[in-house]
């Protein structure tokens, strides 16, 4: 099974949502469903179709989400060594292309959010970076082409 990297407040939030959808958006489709059988002939029947395909995404997002916490690895920030890119660390790197300075926090794939510089660890950038020390260079392959990074700084 593949490993889930998450803070300790991306795993409450995460545990949050789950139980929002098993108390409140599951109860809340299977009433739904209810309602929608009473109108009669379920095989022209479009509320209770769109109930169901509602039901199967719930359900599908609930085992995605249970999934992740069952595979979890809470990351402790007290254990983040910064002598190589790992998750959990911020790294400040030096885009040699655009002669500048970016900075990105390494997280799991479930808490990554790159427009406010927090990238995932299985991310193309995020790959490349693990397990790399402050003033290497390293090149990272994406879609867009290459991009070639210097490591300034890794820090909690």
């Amino acid at each position: 099974m593949e490993k889930h990297y998450l803070t300790p407040e991306g795993k409450a939030q995460l545990e949050e949502k789950l139980k929002y959808y098993k108390t409140v958006k599951r109860p809340d489709v299977i009433k739904r469903i209810g309602i929608a059988r009473e109108f009669g002939d379920l095989s022209e029947n479009s509320e209770y179709d769109a109930a169901k395909d509602e039901q199967a995404q719930i359900e599908a997002e609930i085992a995605e989400m249970e999934g992740i916490l069952l595979n979890a690895e809470v990351i402790d920030k007290k254990n983040i060594n910064i002598d190589a890119v790992s998750v959990g660390c911020k790294v400040r790197l030096y885009d040699e292309d655009f002669d500048e300075e970016v900075e990105y926090r390494i997280s799991g794939s479930s808490e990554s959010d790159p427009r406010n510089g927090i990238i995932s660890n299985v991310s193309p950038v995020g790959k490349a970076l693990i397990g790399h020390k402050q003033g290497e260079t390293i090149s990272v392959h994406t879609p867009g082409g290459t991009t070639v990074y210097k490591i300034v700084a890794i820090e909690v």
